[in-house]
């Protein structure tokens, strides 16, 4: 149908343009330009929209798929925590009792670095170093700037702390490189491996000990330490929310 009109409108032009001359072709020519013009930029403002709102229906979709996920997960883990607690306590040991909060990112410290992001975090300590999580893995740190919560994502070169490689829990130092994260500082008589999962420690006070970070991809070995290659699982697209870890 709107092709048929299109048509219908171009053979009125050529009819009136044999008819009348140049200067009424001038004239219907830029009328029409304009018609053609006003009509394109609502044809692309209308399919805009529809593509948002489809897009935004099927993340709804989605997220209530991982807020059921989340729920299940969260009634397992806090039966599991009662229990752990339970044995804590015939030991006379102090419950664990972790926290995380969900927080908002505003906005890029820098437009031109991917790798820093402002957290909107009200109760925010310019004194601790936070660890960040993103769908349960490793997001990066929360440090202070200027008296702000800022977030190190990963690959920021000071999105440092401490992790395990593989099942032998080889110890090593994240550091960001962009769009990869290395491990650093692994004794060299420890063979990490190419597909080997790296997890925070624990040791650190930032994360929980066994949140995922990445899996190795490659193994450098130097002069006085190993260091591997890590492809990360919180990749550098920059959600609206995380999850801020307030206590380990």
């Amino acid at each position: 149908m709107n092709k048929f009109k299109f048509i219908f409108f171009i053979a009125i032009f050529v009819v009136i343009s044999l008819k009348y001359g140049g200067s009424a072709r001038g004239v219907f020519s830029k009328n029409a330009n304009n018609v053609i013009s006003i009509y394109l930029d609502i044809k692309t403002s209308i399919e805009q929209s529809v593509t948002e709102h489809f897009a935004q229906q099927e993340q709804i979709k989605e997220l209530r798929v991982e807020n059921r996920n989340l729920e299940n997960s969260a009634e397992v883990l806090s039966a599991f925590a009662t229990k752990l607690n339970d044995v804590l306590k015939l030991n006379d040991i102090e419950e664990y009792a972790p926290k995380v909060k969900l927080v908002r990112s505003n906005a890029y410290v820098n437009l031109n670095d991917y790798y820093k992001v402002w957290i909107d975090y009200k109760d925010f300590n310019s004194s601790r170093i936070y660890g960040l999580l993103n769908r349960g893995s490793s997001a990066g740190i929360v440090v202070q700037k200027d008296g702000n919560p800022m977030a190190l994502l990963l690959g920021d070169p000071k999105s440092i702390f401490s992790v395990f490689v593989g099942v032998d829990k080889i110890p090593g130092v994240v550091m960001g490189k962009k769009k990869e994260v290395h491990v650093k500082y692994i004794p060299l008589w420890m063979n990490p491996k190419e597909g080997d999962e790296v997890t925070t420690s624990g040791l650190d006070g930032i994360f929980f000990g066994g949140v995922g970070v990445g899996v190795v991809t490659k193994v450098i070995k130097e002069e006085l330490s190993k260091t591997v290659v890590v492809e990360p699982y919180s990749k550098i697209t920059v959600p609206s929310y995380y999850h801020i870890i307030e206590k380990n």
